[in-house]
């Protein structure tokens, strides 16, 4: 195939000669290629660490939390008219909130989750992060994450102290109904606050990894009722969680149960909870875009300089195609194609 006159004397300027212009040509080329790609693969690396972590919240937390201000008692009609709301799958009551715990003398303040286990593996599909042991939470059990467990030295089969700040209300409540209270009372009384006061001994029976540094060092998953004993709950909850069709469109969603929360009771996304570390990610994003764009730019001023020195020393050439009949819009494409060609 005949080639364009431009077209062809673009290509015979970019053949590899022993010449000095032809290094630099070869340099300016490399530029460009080393700071497309690295942009290229910075790029696919920060977005798809962004969609990885954003898959690993999905993975553990619920789409969406419905709290209150205060616990919440009348739990079980909130959790008719939730899983009567369009678009959701499923509920999950919850317990939640910092506790001590303990072991061989190793001593942590992680949270603790206190979940029903059917419920809650309709929301969140928790078996498949158990490593060791089994997801049994019956009895006085508990699943812990597992950097939770290599802090404190845990194995499946050990037994764990859990301590919580929740029942001190309670204390404090018995020990100001003592002032009044006859011998019988007192001791009757007493007798009730060391059941209260005293620790919970919980045996390990399974551990988990999600992959989520988070998740793996501050959650201890316990039973429902261990939850509520520990805070002192009675029959009430922290929370619900909530599943939904898309995890994607959970505004939608949320915007609907909200219409029937009251003004003490919030929902909020698993977006909304994580809003601030993908901020950071999708910042840490667009400044590693601007600061490798700057290398691509860098780059094609080296083309830029290499064609304006293959332009005056290409002087006598453009003479001798002025001789021959070449216009100057077909002198200025040889430049153009050679570099669009870089």
């Amino acid at each position: 195939m005949k080639l364009p006159f431009s077209l062809f004397l673009a290509l015979r300027y970019l053949k590899p000669k022993r010449t000095f212009l032809s290094i630099i040509t070869l340099i300016s080329v490399l530029g460009v290629m080393l700071g497309v790609t690295v942009l290229i693969l910075v790029i696919s690396v920060m977005t798809g660490f962004d969609r990885e972590l954003r898959q690993k919240v999905i993975d553990f937390d619920a789409h969406i939390l419905v709290t209150g201000e205060e616990v919440l008692t009348n739990w079980r009609d909130l959790t008719e008219k939730l899983r009567a709301t369009p678009h959701v799958v499923a509920t999950a009551p919850y317990v939640q909130g910092p506790v001590i715990v303990e072991h061989n003398e190793q001593r942590l303040a992680p949270l603790i989750r206190g979940i029903d286990p059917e419920q809650e593996e309709k929301v969140v599909t928790l078996q498949k992060f158990v490593k060791a042991g089994k997801l049994d939470l019956s009895g006085d059990t508990t699943v812990l994450g597992i950097e939770l467990a290599r802090q404190l030295n845990v194995n499946v089969g050990d037994t764990v102290t859990v301590y919580s700040p929740g029942n001190l209300s309670i204390v404090l409540d018995r020990i100001k109904k003592l002032e009044h209270a006859t011998a019988e009372e007192e001791k009757k009384a007493i007798a009730e606050l060391r059941e209260v006061v005293l620790p919970k001994d919980l045996t390990v029976t399974g551990i988990f990894e999600t992959g989520h540094y988070v998740h793996d060092s501050q959650y201890l998953l316990v039973p429902l009722f261990i939850g509520q004993e520990l805070y002192g709950l009675g029959d009430a909850l922290h929370g619900i969680t909530v599943k939904t069709q898309d995890p994607y469109d959970v505004d939608q969603v949320k915007a609907e149960i909200e219409k029937f929360l009251d003004v003490s009771q919030v929902a909020r996304t698993w977006i909304d909870m994580n809003r601030q570390i993908f901020e950071a990610i999708r910042l840490e994003r667009n400044v590693m875009f601007f600061l490798l764009f700057f290398i691509v730019v860098v780059a094609a001023f080296g083309i830029m300089s290499t064609l304006i020195t293959v332009t005056v020393q290409k002087r006598r050439e453009i003479g001798i195609m002025k001789a021959l009949g070449a216009n100057i819009g077909q002198i200025v494409w040889v430049f153009l194609g050679q570099g669009m060609v870089v």
